[in-house]
């Protein structure tokens, strides 16, 4: 299987920002066409992006994108947008379920409105869009769908103090499981993906711990440079996984993080990441975050 996106289209929910803009960037570079289905259509105050200027730097990295206006709660809006990128690049190869809400706050601390909004745009939209662009996937050539998810590690720590965002964050990963093995006679590869260290992103500086926690996170280009790599791999064989970003370019021959950050110190442990992927990633410790 050739290593290049060169031609493939690429629905993906969110992506103005974060992750999801990198992985549309390095899947550009290669010649992909993107489709930007997020609700930011203006720009907010606390948070870069848009999706016009998703699709703005993805021509200029050499793809060609589509904005589409989407919240991916709704049925319809979902459809829509689906049927919009099938009309403008005649079909879908990839989807990345990037879209995701987030609050660590307790259960007495979350109320039903924010336990809604996470349940509904993580583990909801996921299960949604994939179900939308399913039947377009089954016509592509290497059909791959992959979600910004943890590992199933069911262990009580990753649920013990935000236990709605954990609830919210592992369906999305059930996804994963499910679609995997029912879509397996498809040739329609479902993966999960997430970061062994914690990325700077939106997330990270308005939410989680503003720039000092951002000081020592990684760029999300290695998350992306790890999408790639997943998502150029034979549908066929390559299904059913939840990897880790570090893993997967390791097992790619890469052997310098270095240039993905932070410039000074060790970057911090993510969430939700099981304790033998830090033992194979290295051996240096790492501090891990508190949640």
């Amino acid at each position: 299987m050739a290593a290049t996106l060169n031609g493939k289209t690429i629905f993906m929910s969110g992506g103005s920002r974060g992750i999801g803009l990198a992985i549309a960037l390095r899947a550009a570079r290669d010649g992909a066409n993107v489709v930007i289905a997020a609700k930011t259509d203006q720009p907010h105050p606390k948070l870069p992006g848009t999706i016009h200027t998703a699709v703005e730097e993805i021509k200029r990295a050499g793809g060609q994108g589509l904005a589409v206006v989407c919240d991916i709660r709704e049925e319809e809006q979902v459809a829509a947008a689906v049927a919009r990128a099938v009309e403008r690049f005649g079909g879908i190869d990839i989807c990345v379920n990037n879209a995701s809400a987030i609050q660590l706050t307790d259960t007495l601390a979350t109320d039903m409105k924010r336990y809604d909004l996470m349940n509904g745009v993580n583990a909801r939209g996921t299960f949604l869009v994939s179900k939308c662009c399913i039947p377009h996937l089954k016509k592509a050539e290497n059909p791959h769908i992959l979600t910004l998810s943890p590992p199933l590690d069911m262990q009580a720590k990753w649920f013990a103090g935000h236990v709605a965002y954990s609830m919210a964050k592992f369906g999305m990963s059930m996804v994963t499981l499910g679609l995997a093995a029912e879509l397996k006679k498809d040739g329609i590869a479902a993966n999960s993906l997430w970061p062994l260290t914690v990325i700077d992103t939106a997330a990270v500086r308005n939410v989680l711990g503003g720039a000092p926690l951002a000081s020592m996170s990684r760029s999300p280009e290695i998350v992306a440079d790890a999408a790639h790599a997943i998502l150029t791999k034979p549908s066929r064989e390559f299904t059913g996984r939840f990897l880790i970003d570090e893993l997967v370019l390791m097992e790619e021959g890469v052997a310098d993080f270095g240039r993905y950050g932070p410039e000074n110190g060790q970057p911090m442990a993510d969430f939700f990441v099981p304790d033998e992927a830090f033992a194979k990633a290295r051996t240096k410790v790492m501090r891990q975050p508190q949640g």
